[in-house]
């Protein structure tokens, strides 16, 4: 067939393919990308600065013009064939994600931040991931990630692009530099006042932190740990006492100080405890803000001040010292392992229980700690230490963590998208998971007491970290420490110890209740409990162990 002269063969070669897809230049891709990263997803970082920059709109408007320059001579050399698309896709999404996260809960993605993340369970991970998660990936992050796939990028030459890229950044490097200089004074004090501030610019710090995390992770791979505290033993206990002497140690899940009613908050949070013999030490911090901070740091030989991640890989912790000591350790998880605490000691996973009584899915409330314990308690047969890791009160879930029956707080939240619910639903949750533990633990010392005749019992609290509620706009935890709000780092230490057990330690409770109210933190935990169960060791600091003032004679 032809027409005209003209075969369908030919018609189809000469004529030009019907363009489906709109095209854009590569820089004007990167341009375009870079601007919505900066504005779209750094909601609370625009919020603050112009709560910061209030009383200087100058300096705020150099802000605005030197971060959009500075993000596009940043994006503009990465606009090269076949690494464009997948780049700038992945910023997006990675920044979507960042964003939910830091708009919604006020946190700051650092690399211990990142470390908390990954180490968590899928159903810790399943309460994060709401419906408004969702929404808010599709729209910030899918979409525009599929426009960004869809379009035709138009590519230059190589040296004509190099040579193009070069004009857009030069100059756009110059505006960063010189809109910083304008008023270096004004930046570098609000910089400085409000560190937190520069944490939060999306997503160039959480990728940044990420890549860190990574290589740390990767170097940690081929650390040997090194023992520590091999000369350990146990001392005779005052009096001679024949029993076992049993020390559980609970390591509490975000619980703050400030919402124990035995420390004075107005709520009767402590209703079961507050009727029991125990020792409150209203003035503690933490050492961290995340559970993977804090827990390896509670039980290294470190103080906060020299205690790194790496330090803590490297040396053995409490459990080995107690262990060397000819000491029964055990390690019972209900919560997101031991962070490598228990690494060489038995250790068993409550949460893989599967006992649907207290579980759904792999998480646990911290009731089934109380139902396992009468069988373990019957059986031990010498000095003896149990390290109970709850899951507390870990959020946003808080209404998972309790049963019904203490529900007693209402209304409460009942969902982990804290935004659905009121401040006071929130604290009315959080504090049923207080009211809980209460719970928990006075069971713990009931068992205890229950058994004094066959053995001297002590029971040793302290929370790994504290829980922003709203206060400032900040919710959860997991803060930076040298930001971190009281409330994230202000923690509830308790000791409960039965009349033989203290008698062992040749201990005057009355000197110990007098002495509660110093300023105590995580770094006693490791003297404290080696001196209650009278271990002696060249790595024992009578310093830092909080009932070596008031023993009379620490055995012999």
């Amino acid at each position: 067939m032809e027409a005209k002269g003209i075969s369908v063969a030919e018609f189809s070669l000469s004529e030009p393919r019907h363009k489906t897809r709109p095209q854009i230049g590569s820089v004007t891709l990167s341009v375009l990308v870079a601007l919505y990263l900066l504005f779209a997803t750094n909601q609370t970082f625009w919020m603050k600065s112009a709560k910061y920059f209030a009383l200087d709109l100058f300096a705020l408007a150099a802000l605005i013009i030197g971060l959009s320059a500075g993000f596009i001579a940043l994006f503009t050399p990465l606009s090269q064939k076949f690494i464009a698309k997948p780049v700038f896709i992945f910023c997006i999404l990675a920044a979507a994600a960042a964003s939910w996260f830091i708009d919604r809960f006020g946190i700051v993605i650092d690399a211990e931040m990142i470390r908390n993340a990954v180490q968590t369970t899928p159903t810790e991970a399943g309460h994060l991931i709401t419906p408004g998660f969702l929404w808010h990936m599709l729209i910030v992050g899918v979409v525009p990630a599929l426009l960004v796939g869809w379009v035709e990028i138009r590519h230059r030459p190589f040296w004509s692009k190099a040579a193009h890229n070069l004009a857009v950044v030069l100059p756009c490097l110059i505006v960063f530099a010189l809109a910083g200089y304008s008023h270096f004074k004004t930046f570098a004090g609000i910089f400085r006042q409000h560190r937190e501030l520069a944490q939060m610019i999306n997503p160039i710090l959480p990728i940044g932190n990420a890549i860190k995390y990574a290589v740390r992770t990767t170097e940690e791979q081929n650390i040997v740990t090194r023992q520590l505290g091999t000369d350990a033993h146990r001392l005779t206990p005052v009096g001679r006492i024949a029993k076992p002497r049993v020390t559980i140690v609970v390591v509490g899940e975000t619980a703050r100080a400030a919402n124990f009613s035995l420390g004075g908050y107005a709520r009767a949070t402590n209703p079961e405890l507050s009727k029991l013999d125990v020792v409150y030490f209203p003035n503690t911090t933490s050492c961290g803000t995340a559970t993977a901070v804090s827990v390896p740091c509670m039980f290294s030989v470190y103080p906060r001040q020299a205690y790194t991640h790496r330090k803590g890989l490297e040396t053995e912790n409490l459990t080995d010292v107690l262990a060397h000591a000819g000491i029964n350790v055990s390690w019972w998880d209900n919560n997101t392992g031991s962070k490598q605490v228990a690494d060489r000691i038995a250790t068993v996973s409550l949460s893989d229980s599967g006992d649907t009584r207290f579980c759904t899915g792999d998480e646990c409330r911290d009731g089934i700690l109380l139902d396992r314990l009468d069988a373990w308690l019957d059986s031990v047969k010498q000095d003896s230490v149990l390290i109970l890791h709850q899951i507390g009160s870990h959020g946003p879930a808080y209404y998972a963590r309790y049963p019904e029956k203490f529900r007693v707080f209402a209304p409460d939240c009942r969902t982990g998208e804290l935004s659905e619910c009121s401040s006071e639903e929130i604290v009315n949750a959080y504090d049923n998971t207080i009211l809980f533990t209460d719970h928990v633990l006075a069971g713990i010392i009931g068992k205890l007491e229950d058994r004094s005749d066959k053995m001297a019992g002590a029971m040793f609290y302290m929370s790994d970290h504290g829980e922003s509620l709203g206060e400032n706009g900040l919710y959860l935890h997991g803060a930076p420490y040298f930001i971190a709000p009281d409330v994230q780092t202000h923690v509830p230490f308790i000791v409960w110890m039965g009349k033989d057990f203290t008698a062992s330690m040749g201990l005057d409770t009355a000197c110990l209740a007098e002495t509660a109210n110093a300023p105590r933190s995580h770094d006693n935990l490791f003297h404290s409990v080696l001196g209650m169960m009278n271990v002696a060791t060249s790595v024992y600091d009578p310093s830092l162990d909080v009932f070596a003032p008031c023993r009379s004679n620490r055995a012999s």
